[in-house]
């Protein structure tokens, strides 16, 4: 998890920058909109960059004691690799997972984003505070910055879970008994609609979710704003 989680939230964090940037000066579009679509194309970025670590971190987490398939992430890579087609053995579910990511990533950014300049706009002097780096720019307190990420993470992972729940369906791969019922993405949403339903099959597990997304962005967001002070980027 630390080895992806690295990449990942680099590659993220710098593609959103980007993108938001050449959306505005080149495509000509402002306002909130260009936060949506900036975040859609980083997170699909970082994804489609960091998704065979990914893969082997779902795998490597449902192993259970004394059944043991792989002995580390080398040897995951290498069984995956010789066992499941090659490289298209990592990729597998990548396709829910883009159209998973695509609302979460734009959401939570939009989300924060619109949360921060509307908060900065009609409360200045109750929750910002001048930047450290650059004292004509207000930027959001520590603790606001928080609730902001945590709203914004809430909302995106609601919007985005059922295709959650395919990715790690479809990354599980061999591992699963009904892997042969669940080779596509529409095979896998299809299997877990009828056999589980919406609520404890595409929503199963949501409020655990909660508990590890809603913190894991609250504080992503917060550090993202803290370094951006930092390193003098206001």
């Amino acid at each position: 998890m630390m080895i992806r989680i690295f990449p990942y939230g680099a590659i993220q964090f710098m593609a959103f920058e980007h993108y938001k940037t050449f959306i505005t000066t080149k495509l000509g579009v402002s306002g909130h909109v260009h936060r949506l679509m900036a975040g859609s194309m980083a997170g699909m970025t970082a994804v489609i960059c960091t998704y065979p670590l990914d893969v082997v971190r779902v795998r490597l987490a449902f192993q259970v004691k004394g059944e043991h398939t792989y002995s580390g992430i080398i040897h995951a890579f290498k069984t995956i690799y010789a066992k499941e087609g090659g490289f298209l053995g990592f990729y597998r579910g990548l396709m829910p997972t883009i159209l998973g990511m695509a609302p979460y990533a734009g959401v939570s950014f939009f989300t924060f984003g619109t949360l921060k300049s509307v908060g900065l706009s009609y409360a200045p002097t109750l929750l910002g505070r001048p930047s450290s780096d650059n004292p004509n720019v207000l930027v959001l307190k520590t603790h606001i910055n928080l609730l902001c990420g945590g709203v914004a993470g809430a909302i995106a992972q609601t919007i985005s879970y059922p295709f959650d729940v395919t990715r790690r369906r479809m990354q599980l791969g061999t591992v699963l008994p009904e892997f042969e019922k669940c080779l596509t993405m529409r095979e896998t949403m299809k299997y877990v609609y009828g056999h589980h339903g919406i609520r404890k099959g595409l929503y199963r597990g949501l409020s655990l979710n909660y508990i590890r997304c809603i913190p894991s962005q609250a504080v992503a967001f917060t550090t993202y704003e803290i370094m951006k002070q930092f390193f003098h980027l206001n």
